[in-house]
């Protein structure tokens, strides 16, 4: 099949010849075949030489490569991509877990397919889409996800209507979240033995932060005999961790009323937390201000502060504040796990967000983890922007 193709000015192929997946306007020379929006199109040096595979976009970012080799038939690549990311959660001992049925499977350019994310919750896959090339490939999916998992697949739902006002697109795809394949089924997981209800049609994202599993298991080796406070706590992973693990006290604290109906159920999921757990639906910086409260382990982990580079300068200045906050409130002796999961700060500037807060603090502040996502949510070599969730586990004197 023949695709419109993308001509890369000389010194511009540079990049995807180190097998980079993102082509940037700026690159592109020429367009041949008049491609639109999510259309397939093939990456070529000057001289004609084939460099990649990718779909189109009209914004900053041109083409998003999914193949560094020539394509021949889309729905047996996407075959390949799926078996391979399958292998690479089994390798990561997450696929066919007895302790663990809920992962995340295609991490977009982690596993060569930039803008498709697939999580896998316990016998249904949750498909979100953040580009319309991949928003057109759902029916190739489904039969991808029917080859890898049989008669385990009971259900595909796709949760793509909110995500598809993509970044790279002045025209959004408009589109309906619903089932693509069977219906609502259990939507009870299992996470290293504790449980957990997801809601993909209602919650956020894709119904679960599974990303912070291993964050998640660090935090249970700290916690016995300890007053905990979890805030943006969302459906309370971080507080059941805690309240297994020997926790005195866990204080929940979201803005959202459906976020605490959530913590609430899956604390009473996993046993009798009376007189240990006790939710708050209040505004993070607020109960920080107000509370009377010292704790031993206080959890941060707000929402993207920054959805562009815009708000980057305003979002560094939120976790300066909030981290100076939490460490008003910590306990000598204490630790403090904070995070950012917006990609456009990077380490450097999250650690010096954080580092102002300490000064203003005046306090005697040890960096004794540096966090990051689960190993399901894997990072490209040649695409190291793509990681988006930075920590750091905090001893405070």
């Amino acid at each position: 099949m023949t695709y419109p193709a993308l001509i890369l000015h000389q010194n511009k192929t540079h990049a995807v010849k180190r097998f980079h997946p993102w082509v940037f306007s700026g690159a592109v020379k020429q367009k041949e075949g008049n491609p639109q929006q999510g259309d397939v199109v093939e990456i070529l040096s000057e001289q004609g030489e084939y460099l990649g595979t990718g779909h189109f976009g009209t914004g900053s970012v041109s083409a998003r490569i999914f193949s560094f080799e020539k394509v021949s038939s889309l729905p047996e690549l996407w075959q390949q991509k799926f078996q391979r990311a399958y292998q690479v959660r089994i390798a990561a001992r997450l696929a066919e877990s007895e302790r663990t049925n809920a992962y995340r499977l295609i991490h977009a350019e982690g596993d060569g397919m930039p803008g498709l994310i697939v999580d896998w919750y316990n016998g249904t896959a949750v498909i979100q889409c953040h580009s319309n090339g991949m928003n057109r490939e759902k029916e190739n999916f489904v039969a991808a996800l029917k080859s890898v998992y049989g008669n385990k697949l009971k259900a595909v739902y796709d949760k793509s209507a909110a995500s598809l006002h993509h970044k790279d697109s002045s025209e959004p795809v408009k589109g309906t979240d619903g089932y693509l394949f069977g219906t609502l089924g259990e939507k009870t997981i299992l996470e290293n033995n504790l449980r957990f209800s997801v809601d993909w049609e209602l919650g956020q994202k894709t119904g679960f932060f599974i990303d912070q599993r291993d964050n998640r298991s660090l935090l249970a080796r700290y916690v016995s005999g300890k007053k905990v406070l979890n805030t943006f706590c969302y459906s309370g992973g971080f507080s059941v961790y805690a309240m297994k693990a020997g926790a005195t006290l866990v204080h929940s604290v979201d803005s959202s009323a459906k976020a605490i109906e959530w913590t609430d159920e899956n604390i009473a999921l996993n046993g009798s937390a009376e007189g240990k757990h006790e939710s708050y639906c209040a505004d993070v910086f607020d109960f920080l201000k107000d509370s009377n409260e010292q704790y031993d382990l206080i959890v941060l982990d707000p929402p993207a502060f920054a959805k562009g580079q815009a708000a980057r300068h305003s979002a560094i200045k939120a976790y300066t504040r909030l981290n100076h906050e939490a460490f008003r409130k910590i306990k000598k002796g204490g630790i403090v796990f904070t995070f950012s999961c917006s990609q456009v700060v990077n380490q450097e500037m999250f650690e010096g967000a954080i580092t102002s807060a300490a000064i203003e603090s005046s306090r005697d502040i040890r960096i004794i983890h540096r966090l990051s996502q689960a190993a399901d949510h894997p990072v490209s070599i040649y695409n190291p922007e793509a990681l988006y969730l930075k920590g750091l586990a905090l001893y405070v004197e």
